[in-house]
C-alpha cells in the first residue's frame, strides 16, 4: 500500500519516504479543490519531519484570509518567503517580479 497521510494508513513514516502533500476542501458530490506539494519524510536529532520537495506558490486569489487562524497564515507566508529564497536566483527580470508578487505576505 503506498505512503499517505490518512487515519486510514497502516504505513509507518521513515527517513526518505516520498509522498504527496494534498490538503483541499471538498464537497460530496460536488467538486473539490486540492493544493498538491511532494514532500520527503526526513530525520533530524532522531525525530521525523517533512520537507518540501517542490516549491510553488499558493495562488493567494484561492485564499480568503478571513477564515485563517494566524498559524495558518504564518505558515503560508513562511512556506512563501521560502519559495522566493529558493527560486529568485535562476529567474529573469520579469520573473523575479512575478515571484515577488506572487510570495508576498497574505
Amino acid at each position: 500500500m503506498p505512503f499517505s497521510i490518512s487515519k486510514k494508513s497502516k504505513n509507518k513514516f521513515e527517513d526518505g519516504v516520498v509522498l504527496s502533500n494534498e490538503p483541499g476542501y471538498y464537497e460530496k458530490n460536488k467538486f473539490g479543490i486540492r493544493i498538491e506539494n511532494l514532500i520527503i519524510v526526513s530525520r533530524k536529532n532522531k525525530k521525523l519531519f517533512f520537507e518540501d520537495l517542490t516549491l510553488v506558490p499558493i495562488d493567494k486569489n484561492l485564499i480568503k484570509k478571513e477564515l485563517l487562524n494566524l498559524n495558518e497564515i504564518n505558515w503560508i507566508n513562511k512556506y512563501h518567503e521560502k519559495v522566493y529564497k529558493n527560486l529568485i536566483n535562476y529567474m529573469n527580470k520579469d520573473e523575479k517580479r512575478d515571484l515577488k508578487n506572487s510570495c508576498s505576505k497574505i
